[in-house]
C-alpha cells in the first residue's frame, strides 16, 4: 500500500468497535481418536457433533448446552516435533477444589506431562501438556489482584483453606494488592477510554 493510500485510510471513520468474547478454540489433532478421549474422559467435555469439514475429520465437545462448542477438535496436523505455536489453552473453574479435582483426574493419564500448579495471586493455576503437547490450563480466580506476571509455585496436593489462608497473606504484602472489584473498575474504565479513542 502505498503512502497515499495509507493516509486515506488513516482518516477513515472506523465504526465502533465490537466487544469480543473468547467463545471456542480448535485443535489440529495428530491422533483424533486419542484427543477425543482425553477430552471428553479426562476433561469431561461432551462430544455434540462430528463430522467432516474440508476433508477432515472433526469433533465438536463442549461443557455448556448454550455453546455447541467449545473446543474443537480436527484431525489433520502433521507429527511434526518441535516448536508448538499454541502458547496455551485456558479454561476457568469456579474454585481452587475444582482446579484440584482437574489435577487429580489428569496427573496420571499416558501422555500428559510438564504438570505444575502455579499461584498467580489474582488466580491458582494448574498447567499441564495434553498427550499431543498442547498446554493447557486449568484455573479459578481469587478475590485479590496483585502486579502481573507472577508465578509461585502451587502444591496442589495441600488443604485448599490453607492454600487460600498463606495465599491472601502472600498478595496483601505483594506490590499493587487490591480488593478484585477495585482492580476490575480500573481495567472496566482503561477499557472505556481505549474504545472512546479507537
Amino acid at each position: 500500500m502505498d503512502d497515499a493510500a495509507s493516509a486515506t485510510r488513516g482518516q477513515q471513520k472506523l465504526p465502533p468497535p465490537v466487544k469480543l468474547s473468547f467463545s471456542h478454540l480448535g485443535l489440529h489433532c495428530v491422533d483424533l481418536a486419542r484427543m477425543v478421549d482425553f477430552y471428553t474422559r479426562a476433561l469431561g467435555f461432551t462430544e455434540t457433533d462430528r463430522g467432516v469439514a474440508r476433508g477432515y475429520d472433526i469433533v465438536f465437545t463442549s461443557w455448556d448446552p448454550k455453546d455447541h462448542h467449545q473446543m474443537v477438535l480436527v484431525a489433520g496436523r502433521p507429527d511434526l516435533a518441535g516448536f508448538n505455536h499454541i502458547n496455551q489453552v485456558s479454561f476457568r473453574v469456579p474454585r481452587l477444589e475444582d482446579v484440584q479435582a482437574i489435577w487429580r483426574r489428569v496427573k496420571d493419564e499416558s501422555g500428559v506431562h510438564d504438570i505444575r500448579g502455579t499461584n498467580h495471586g489474582n488466580a491458582f493455576s494448574m498447567y499441564f501438556r495434553d498427550p499431543e503437547g498442547n498446554r493447557v490450563e486449568v484455573f479459578c480466580d481469587t478475590p485479590w489482584y496483585i502486579s502481573q506476571p507472577c508465578i509461585e509455585d502451587l502444591d496442589l496436593s495441600r488443604d485448599a483453606a490453607e492454600v487460600l489462608a498463606e495465599a491472601e497473606i502472600f498478595c496483601r504484602a505483594s506490590p499493587g494488592f487490591a480488593p478484585v472489584e477495585e482492580f476490575q473498575a480500573k481495567v472496566a474504565e482503561k477499557i472505556a477510554a481505549h474504545v472512546k479513542n479507537l
